[in-house]
């Protein structure tokens, strides 16, 4: 279980957002292919905004006469039951086991769920600044985020929080700690940890403020000071903090130029604007590199569970010089075959993608892009494997459903639906004498789609299997994918095998050109 205190309100379209390639994807509805894991409720589906034309049958025609049955359940129950029950509870359930019954991904979401899924897709919200993570029955804080009142007021890394204005929330789903933790902006939240002796660590530049193991000082930040911060440190101890709220706005790239002018680039999510930040951070990086270009792209989509088409086949089109980018079908028919234009930004340079088996949806359509095109290297272990487009369509009373109406396809065909992208090199993160783990993926979730079409199988290359010991991967990304750990600064550590091989591949390809 795992996912993060981040997420946004729809910021305005900077003036680059307007050129040729941004209004390209701007022309088609607003997508959003994100999996969904049973045990982590607080990102799912992807999405179309409407829906799909398709010819009325006779028993169609009339779907009032069809939900007859339902009323007169209805009624029953209202007139019978034990006690009273409200109408519009009943009425939501019903539709509800009506959308969700379908597939993992289709869903009906009441207003206060409604509101918080568009703030997930748009790159900022109301809260404190943390992003939390799901380890067994522990809810541990990975990163505050930073200049957030969380990172002012000493919150740290490896935090445990155990309590929200005083209530115990250690048994508690983890969306809905998240949801706690979020409220307007100057409202104020009490946040109760556990730090063990010796553990945590602050962000970097944050004051090593706010701890309270035993009283309270209100701080002019909207943090809270301690009066033996020193002394939680040695013996590990319960501290509260009371944080005023802020709006957070959460970046979706994070980027570093590793030895060798390679241009390392993660994208934890696809959100508004991150095509948009990838290419302001390139822009830095060019800045800093020996003769203002960089040989190659790292391009790490590890944990990335989806997001805004929109913004994936942007970025897909900055590394394509032209070849198809995905198509989409429904009910067995082609209903979009999107085209890369030429002129991308990185069309030109090698390129090594990352991924993992939480790579998923939005992040899987690039990957196969650049596959298929044979303009990356794919290095890790199969992907998620969710290839379903959901439609957004909004409801009366503010509420909100999500319906499967469409499968995705790479160039070549391949049917990513739970199947996913099989990678050029494998690189397994595990131990040879380590009882094999078993990773929930698309087709282990019930009531999955089938593949449609052409199904993938081995490798489009040849792949050579490297088993890294050292342990079994934990999955500490699920949710929406943003995980605060460190930029890699040393491709060659064995604290990262993936990266070390991805970045030896790399260095091969422009050494040879």
């Amino acid at each position: 279980m795992s996912t993060t205190s981040t997420t946004p309100e729809r910021p305005a379209r900077s003036a680059s957002s307007d050129s040729p390639r941004r209004e390209r994807g701007r022309r088609h509805a607003r997508r959003l292919l994100r999996f969904l894991v049973p045990t982590v409720a607080a990102f799912a589906g992807g999405l179309v905004v409407g829906g799909y034309r398709a010819e009325a049958t006779p028993e169609q025609q009339n779907p009032y006469q069809a939900v007859s049955q339902l009323g007169r359940v209805l009624v029953q129950v209202e007139n019978h039951y034990v006690d009273p029950v409200e109408r519009g509870k009943l009425v939501e359930g019903a539709i509800k086991g009506m959308v969700e019954n379908l597939d993992p991904h289709s869903s009906y979401l009441p207003p206060d769920e409604w509101k918080q899924f568009q703030s997930d897709t748009e790159g900022k919200f109301g809260g404190v600044g943390l992003e939390v993570d799901g380890r067994g029955d522990r809810l541990v804080i990975i990163a505050p985020i930073e200049g957030s009142p969380a990172a002012r007021a000493g919150l740290r890394s490896g935090d445990q929080i155990i309590a929200i204005d005083g209530v115990d929330v250690m048994s508690e789903p983890l969306d809905r700690v998240v949801k706690k933790m979020r409220g307007a902006p100057g409202t104020k939240v009490k946040i109760t940890v556990h730090r063990e002796s010796g553990r945590g660590t602050a962000v970097a530049g944050a004051p090593d403020s706010g701890i309270v193991p035993s009283k309270n000082v209100a701080a002019p930040d909207g943090g809270a000071k301690s009066e033996d911060a020193g002394a939680a440190e040695r013996t590990g101890q319960t501290l509260t903090f009371e944080l005023a709220r802020e709006i957070i706005h959460v970046s979706s790239v994070t980027a570093k130029l590793l030895e060798g002018n390679i241009a390392y680039i993660r994208l934890k999510q696809f959100q508004e604007r991150t095509h948009d930040e990838m290419m302001q951070a390139a822009a830095k990086l060019r800045e800093g590199a020996k003769g203002g270009a960089v040989s190659g792209v790292l391009l790490d989509l590890r944990s990335n569970p989806g997001g805004l088409v929109d913004e994936a086949t942007d970025i897909a089109d900055e590394f394509l010089g032209g070849g198809g980018i995905y198509s989409m079908r429904h009910r067995g028919e082609i209903i979009e075959d999107l085209k890369a234009t030429p002129g991308g930004a990185f069309s030109n340079v090698p390129v090594v993608a990352l991924v993992n088996e939480w790579s998923a949806s939005a992040s899987e359509l690039l990957v196969g892009a650049l596959q298929d095109n044979k303009r990356a290297t794919v290095v890790g272990v199969n992907t998620f494997g969710k290839g379903s487009v959901q439609s957004i369509v909004p409801l009366p009373n503010g509420a909100g459903l999500k319906l499967t109406t469409a499968r995705y396809y790479t160039p070549s065909g391949h049917a990513i639906q739970a199947d996913g992208i099989h990678p050029d090199v494998v690189v397994e993160v595990g131990s040879r004498n380590a009882p094999e783990l078993h990773v929930l993926r698309e087709r282990d979730l019930p009531g999955h789609l089938a593949a449609e079409g052409p199904q993938g199988g081995a490798p489009t290359r040849d792949a050579g299997a490297i088993v890294v010991d050292g342990g079994v991967a934990e999955n500490a990304d699920l949710g929406n994918g943003i995980l605060a750990r460190d930029i890699p600064t040393d491709p060659s550590s064995s604290s990262d095998p993936v990266l070390r091989a991805g970045y030896q591949i790399l260095r091969g390809q422009f050494e040879k050109r």
